[in-house]
């Protein structure tokens, strides 16, 4: 921690406020409007959403598209673009980003606003934008603890050259060592003094680290879950990461089952330490049924459902090369 942030830290301990100027303070924090398909919920710093949805089902494409919104300036040479004009810190648990796929939005991002007859593409916007993208990939829990707990120090560094902060702490995705994990509860260990790799101990230092870092760097938390759908009335096994679960097993696990969308449902595996946590979330599937009515060439449609907080209504999206949009 430098110095301004340590004297800032201190100040916030030792000040008093009543409760008009807490009111003041509170409001003066604007919410997240985050671009589509994520506008329907405001959010602020500090909540945690949560994308949960089989894979694939566009939830790392979102992440791409609300990322190039954060790292994008507001205006740029008297041309508007809505940026939020910050960092964005993106952590690769299950090593699918595409980088080539994150440069070409960003590209197209950059031209939209001169139309299709634009020419070459601002590569001074375009070097600014990717140098505010910070990426960082883990390979197991232990690396993913070791990051958090260095994040204070690097995000420090990073506000001091960039001259802005980390506004989105993306996860891409969170459940990634979850299995791993499991497996290693049932491991003997050699004739030493280590603890075992227990889910629930990973995952409250996971929260915990994160936690701490919020008070010091408030941002917004942005996950992904993928989960397995299948059908309640269905006789089939389920297959997860190549182990089969038999209706025995199906039976006795009903009640850990959080959603039900018609005959559909997943079973949440996260503990619930992670799920308290979390603060908003929303669940994707694809829409076979309206890819099947559509026109629309080299896309993919998918439902986006507000689960928390529950919303009356859910969005039709769909992937293009340009990116992720709601289908009006």
């Amino acid at each position: 921690m430098n110095e301004k942030t340590r004297e800032e830290v201190e100040r916030w301990i030792m000040g008093d406020e009543n409760g008009s100027e807490m009111l003041k303070r509170v409001c003066s924090v604007r919410p997240f409007i985050l671009p589509p398909p994520l506008h329907r919920v405001p959010l602020r710093v500090g909540n945690v959403l949560e994308l949960v949805g089989p894979s694939p089902s566009a939830k790392t494409q979102i992440l791409i598209q609300t990322a190039i919104t954060c790292i994008l300036p507001k205006h740029w040479n008297g041309i508007h673009y809505g940026g939020f004009d910050h960092l964005v810190l993106f952590i690769d648990l299950d090593s699918r980003f595409d980088i080539m796929r994150f440069s070409q939005l960003l590209i197209h991002r950059i031209h939209e606003p001169y139309g299709e007859a634009a020419g070459d593409y601002d590569k001074s916007l375009y070097d600014l934008c990717m140098t505010r993208f910070l990426y960082v990939r883990c390979s197991d829990s232990f690396q993913f603890l070791q990051t958090l707990k260095t994040l204070n120090w690097r995000l420090d560094k990073e506000k001091e050259v960039h001259g802005v902060s980390v506004h989105l702490l993306m996860i891409d995705s969170i459940g990634t060592f979850h299995w791993m994990d499991r497996a290693s509860m049932f491991l003997s260990l050699k004739e030493n003094n280590r603890k075992k790799l227990f889910l629930q101990s990973v995952s409250e230092a996971v929260v915990q680290d994160i936690k701490k870092l919020l008070q010091v760097h408030p941002m917004l938390v942005i996950a992904t879950k993928s989960v397995i759908f299948w059908n309640k009335h269905s006789s089939a096994s389920i297959e997860v990461k190549g182990s089969f679960m038999k209706n025995n097993w199906e039976e006795r696990s009903l009640r850990n089952v959080t959603r039900n969308y018609q005959h559909f449902q997943y079973r949440e595996y996260m503990p619930s330490v992670w799920q308290s946590f979390v603060t908003h979330r929303i669940l994707i599937r694809s829409s076979d049924d309206h890819s099947a009515t559509s026109n629309c060439q080299n896309s993919s449609f998918f439902l986006l459902e507000w689960l928390l907080p529950k919303l009356s209504f859910s969005d039709t999206i769909v992937v293009k090369d340009a990116g992720v949009f709601v289908d009006s």
